[in-house]
């Protein structure tokens, strides 16, 4: 599976964003992990087919993960970004295999 991400740029804190990512095909699972400079890769938030979610505690009640089956399509909206949410976010599938798209940059300036 490919996975083809947009969206990232930069935004002044409390500002927003969305990220979205297309695969080239059905997925069972789909997110978004962020790597920021320095540290490892870290979860963001991940959504099943059937819409379940789960979210990592630092962007709880500021993201949502939402997905359009129907267009392979996953997509991360941000509000209330902060400094610390500056990373380079990677969108993830899991299917048979994990899939990894290429990273959009995220920075967020204070």
């Amino acid at each position: 599976v490919q996975l083809q991400a947009s969206g990232g740029g930069l935004v002044q804190a409390g500002g927003s964003l969305r990220l979205s990512c297309a695969a080239s095909g059905s997925i069972n699972v789909m997110g978004w992990y962020r790597q920021a400079p320095g540290k490892q890769r870290e979860l963001v938030a991940v959504i099943g087919s059937g819409g379940s979610a789960r979210y990592a505690d630092p962007v709880k009640g500021r993201f949502t993960i939402s997905r359009d089956n129907a267009k392979n399509t996953v997509y991360l909206q941000m509000n209330s970004l902060k400094p610390e949410d500056t990373a380079v976010y990677y969108c993830y599938a899991l299917s048979v295999e994990v899939s990894w798209g290429q990273g959009t940059q995220v920075t967020v300036s204070s």
